[in-house]
């Protein structure tokens, strides 16, 4: 497991660059994997989500994991 949280998306989702932008403008460091180009991350974000596949989804180091979050969500668990 990364010591970064991961976010699963895609490069043309609106809302994957939406949080990317907001982990990097909290300097937050975080690994980005593309579940279009890599099987094995699309098979992970969907055992997540029992067989869905919304983006993004954001596994974070303690094993928690949010599925397409707002703003607001993404930076309560930030500060956690």
């Amino acid at each position: 497991m990364s010591s970064n949280p991961v976010v699963y998306g895609a490069s043309w989702c609106p809302d994957v660059k939406r949080s990317r932008a907001l982990l990097e403008g909290t300097g937050v460091a975080y690994d980005y994997v593309d579940v279009e180009e890599d099987a094995s991350a699309e098979k992970l974000v969907r055992e997540l989500q029992n067989g869905q596949r919304r983006i993004p989804t954001i596994v974070f180091p303690d094993g928690t994991h949010l599925v397409e979050p707002s703003d607001d969500e993404l930076t309560a668990h930030l500060s956690r």
